[in-house]
């Protein structure tokens, strides 16, 4: 714990150095500027509001796409068929950047709902592809036991599937996490919905208030951090050996 607060407070001392180097509070706010803009936020109720919205919009489009994602990767390991259709629907989803996605749902829906849709989209092949790789490495001789003595396809699952998978899950949720975060507010950004963390972040920005631009940034790490904190604790509770990331 000592370590961690000495290394914070040396990259602090960094970020202090370079605003003090640059000498422009525009181009680079130090940390003290970032404190006090982010305490001059935290009392007002527009703060709330924006982070409550974009928090639950962002935490609504993880819970989407990872469900989508592991019912699909599902479907795909059951039934050869579902997996060859799906694989360059997935494909598109890894490859096709955000911004497209982001603009082609401005014209269809509008930007009320759009880091929603995006987290989701971005989640989507992340836990799909992780899930499908963890039922694939699921043991055979346990399944052929399984067959054997005609266990139920819910202990299978309960008792065989998840257990094996759920180190491949762990995995896919810690990097989709953070994923769901940075693109759901980039998504803001782009589509302005008008309560919404990047709505706040682009007014900070084209009012040149970096010290703002900073705070809202730091608001972002820790909400982001604190979703995935509470996520991965709920999760281990759940999973076989606390869900831990299989290397």
């Amino acid at each position: 714990m000592r370590r961690k607060i000495l290394i914070a407070a040396g990259w602090l001392a960094v970020w202090q150095l370079v605003s003090i180097l640059v000498h422009n509070r525009i181009l680079i706010a130090g940390p003290a500027e970032t404190g006090a803009a982010l305490l001059r936020l935290l009392p007002t109720a527009a703060f709330w509001r924006s982070l409550l919205a974009s928090f639950l919009r962002i935490a609504g489009g993880f819970a989407a796409g990872s469900i989508l994602g592991i019912m699909l990767s599902w479907l795909a390991y059951r039934k050869p068929l579902a997996r060859q259709i799906l694989a360059p629907f997935v494909t598109v989803m890894k490859a096709v950047p955000v911004a497209s996605f982001v603009i082609i749902l401005l014209i269809w829906s509008g930007n009320r709902n759009l880091s929603f849709y995006i987290s989701m989209l971005v989640v989507f092949p992340v836990l799909y592809l992780n899930t499908l790789k963890g039922l694939d490495s699921t043991d055979v001789q346990l399944l052929e036991m399984a067959q054997v003595y005609r266990m139920p396809m819910l202990s299978q699952i309960r008792y065989i599937y998840f257990p094996e998978v759920s180190p491949f899950m762990a995995g896919g949720f810690l990097l989709a996490l953070g994923m769901s975060w940075k693109s759901g507010v980039a998504a803001e950004v782009i589509g302005q919905p008008l309560v919404s963390v990047g709505n706040s972040l682009y007014r900070a920005k084209i009012n040149l208030e970096t010290a703002d631009v900073f705070a809202w940034s730091v608001v972002i790490i820790l909400a982001s951090w604190a979703f995935e904190k509470l996520f991965m604790r709920v999760f281990a509770l759940l999973a076989p050996g606390g869900g831990k990331v299989d290397h």
